[in-house]
């Protein structure tokens, strides 16, 4: 059994070439991944079947529900072929982008979405290989667009293209999705991340699809998306802070706070936030980050984000267990700071106008107040996890629940110990219960005190309305062999 991690911040590690053995996941899990990405921008369904076995495999031999996140590739711009694989564009010079198919040269390239040669208008940037090539346009008919090159360089075969003006008119769902959704169902995902979301209508598609089988991240990666990001997280269960594509489309001065404000809204929301991309980027080839790297983690860990995730560092990099033993440090040591507490409550998190999040800040304060080492609870939906959760607590959260689909979830939750045991029927059982998880789990100790929430009548969705306080005593653990 793995114990507790010593942090509340949770790892999202990216699995790939360099991690795809059961013995590699199950090192990066004892290294402290708590939540696995599957990029289905590369490889196979076949080989990403081969990825959920193992760790679902490892999941019941190490005794803790593992997240799995599905990544949907979206729709990609990009442009056509050229002649000899490449052209070098001069700053200064026009350069055209047109439907036709033939290979381009340094003067025109095909660019095989109709949409964009509607939507364009002069003055709107074109931005090639990640912003590497800059172009502003300056004709535009339904078949042509000229363009000034700004930053010049060379451009090769289908590479991509970000027009950061406009809103495309394009679903964010191709037909390689809705393949890759239906599969990511099939094995049992537990979120489904969308790209290429620009409006809250994007999202929509998606979560019909889903129907309820999986919960659905919104990866925030376009500046459109900043401008409605309110009601995209309002119908959505989880967002990214997708840092790589949104710095290609704002200025690098933009993202810091673009990260800040999506984190904030998130929190204020009580959805998990994920914050990604190049958090580690050196340890892709280096046993150690820069130290720059490092406050970058440690930043967005002080923001209160509920999860930091690797990317190519786990993936396909050359130290992918360092790399997730390092995040897992940088997480303890913020933790440890004097300040944490103060930090992460500057995004205030004001209660709605209901039982359960009145009594969710109540017990918050409770624990502080009592000096209390960690909160409990029992949960079918995992609604009262969340509500916890969004309140920062200074202390760990047992959550216990018979749903394993429910403890799956949790695992992108700040803070969260998720445990999958039997249901519970009375509201005595479950107080007793969750004073021996704690013990069994290492939550808490004995003689130590801890917070219990719960609902009366018992086993009622949305009743949560008891604040409970115990004191734990080592005599209880004794029975926990005979509980489940």
């Amino acid at each position: 059994m793995l114990k507790p991690r010593a942090r509340k911040v949770k790892i999202l590690a990216t699995l790939g070439p360099a991690s795809s053995s059961p013995e590699m996941i199950r090192a990066l899990m004892e290294a402290g991944a708590d939540a696995f990405r599957i990029n289905m921008s590369h490889g196979s369904q076949a080989e990403k079947a081969k990825l959920v076995e193992a760790i679902r495999s490892l999941e019941k031999t190490l005794h803790r529900p593992t997240t799995i996140l599905f990544d949907l590739q979206g729709p990609k711009l990009r442009v056509g072929d050229f002649k000899g694989g490449s052209a070098m564009l001069e700053t200064g010079q026009t350069f055209v982008f047109d439907l036709d198919p033939a290979d381009g040269d340094a003067t025109r390239a095909e660019l095989p979405h109709p949409e964009l040669f509607a939507t364009l208008k002069p003055g709107d940037r074109l931005l090639i290989d990640d912003g590497k090539v800059r172009l502003t346009a300056k004709e535009v008919t339904p078949t042509r667009i000229a363009a000034e090159v700004n930053v010049g360089g060379k451009v090769s075969n289908h590479k991509g293209v970000n027009v950061p003006d406009v809103v495309v008119p394009i679903p964010a769902l191709t037909d390689k999705d809705r393949s890759d959704l239906a599969f990511a169902l099939e094995q049992g995902a537990d979120y489904v991340a969308m790209s290429f979301v620009q409006r809250p209508e994007d999202v929509i598609e998606g979560r019909d699809l889903i129907g309820g089988k999986a919960a659905l991240l919104a990866k925030i990666e376009k500046p459109q998306a900043m401008e409605r990001l309110d009601e995209i997280i309002d119908i959505v269960d989880a967002v990214m802070v997708a840092r790589g594509d949104l710095g290609v489309e704002l200025p690098p001065e933009g993202v810091p706070p673009a990260q800040n404000r999506i984190v904030a809204a998130a929190r204020q929301a009580g959805k998990p936030v994920v914050v990604a991309t190049q958090m580690l980027e050196s340890m892709i080839v280096s046993p150690s980050p820069t130290r720059a790297e490092v406050s970058d983690v440690a930043n967005a860990i002080y923001e209160g984000a509920d999860a930091v995730m690797l990317s190519a560092e786990s993936a396909a990099g050359q130290y992918p267990i360092e790399a997730v033993a390092m995040m897992d440090k940088i997480g303890q040591s913020v933790e440890a700071d004097p300040v944490y507490s103060k930090r992460i409550h500057f995004t205030e998190t004001p209660a709605e106008a209901t039982t359960a999040d009145a009594l969710s800040e109540s017990a918050a304060q409770i624990v502080r107040t009592l000096s209390a080492k960690a909160m409990a609870c029992y949960t079918s939906s995992g609604s009262t996890a969340r509500r916890i959760a969004r309140e920062r607590a200074p202390v760990p959260t047992l959550v216990m629940t018979s749903s394993l689909a429910v403890a799956r979830k949790l695992g992108l939750q700040w803070g969260v110990h998720a445990v999958h045991t039997r249901d519970v029927g009375s509201f005595e059982e479950m107080v007793g219960k969750a004073k021996r998880m704690a013990l069994r789990h290492h939550i808490a100790k004995s003689g130590e005190r801890m917070v219990i929430m719960a609902g009366v009548p018992f086993r009622t969705s949305g009743s949560t309305n008891v604040i409970h306080v115990v004191k734990l005593a080592g005599d209880e653990l004794d029975s926990y062999l005979n509980d489940g």
